[in-house]
């Protein structure tokens, strides 16, 4: 059984100072004294040899430190029973606190089983937390926006009402990517100005900035920025 002194020296011994400063940077909704600075793919790894042995770590919540709960997300995200992964998911989100955990959770089994994570993400993405509606827009985004597209998930994602940053640039995030995806769909919410001014003008920034919509779209796109 791995303990929680374990993990922690695993962890330390991975540390890199040049890029815990870098990368605390990069999170201002974390404390600096709780980012170790160990990089990603060394987390994934460690995430893998803990696999079988992590059940007293995933429910010993909440975690100390940023990369305890980044090895969380990438533990859970390789579970391969979907009834597991979706009530580990469901009971870490509250403790989530910052963009990088919450946007690197990707379970793999979600994706072919998308119609079963849907009860999960209405419920989500009526959270009063931050990161929690972030990651249902997210999973929107991630798994209902190709063949399983609807109006009624972008509607979903329109009618959310925040003054959050990190909600309001994964929705923007969001209708870029269904700019995209889902353009004969999508254009009405830019047309109708359906967002907030913040997320429509940011959402257009960003998909006028994607390799993935066409230069005729972006030009659409322009005409439709709130000045």
């Amino acid at each position: 059984m791995t303990t929680k002194d374990d993990i922690l020296k695993s962890l330390y011994a991975l540390q890199d100072t040049v890029y815990r400063d870098f990368q605390s940077a990069l999170l201002p909704t974390v404390d600096k004294m709780s980012v170790i600075g160990v990089r990603t793919p060394e987390l994934r790894a460690l995430a893998r040899q803990m696999r079988d042995t992590a059940d007293d770590f995933i429910k010993n919540l909440p975690h100390k430190y940023f990369e305890e709960n980044q090895l969380h997300a990438f533990i859970i995200s390789d579970f391969r029973d979907f009834d597991s992964a979706a009530s580990a998911v469901d009971s870490f989100l509250s403790y989530v606190d910052n963009w990088a955990t919450c946007d690197q959770m990707s379970p793999r089994v979600f994706a072919k089983n998308a119609d079963k994570l849907l009860p999960y993400i209405k419920k989500w993405i009526k959270s009063k937390h931050t990161y929690t509606v972030r990651f249902a827009v997210l999973c929107l985004m991630r798994y209902f926006l190709d063949d399983g597209f609807d109006t009624k998930y972008a509607d979903m994602v329109a009618n959310i009402k925040s003054d959050e940053y990190y909600i309001n640039m994964m929705r923007a995030w969001y209708f870029a990517t269904a700019a995209a995806k889902q353009w004969r769909h999508i254009l009405q919410y830019f047309k109708n100005r359906v967002l907030d001014t913040w997320t429509h003008n940011r959402a257009i920034q960003k998909a006028t900035e994607s390799y993935r919509v066409s230069m005729e779209h972006k030009v659409e796109l322009k005409k439709y920025k709130i000045i």
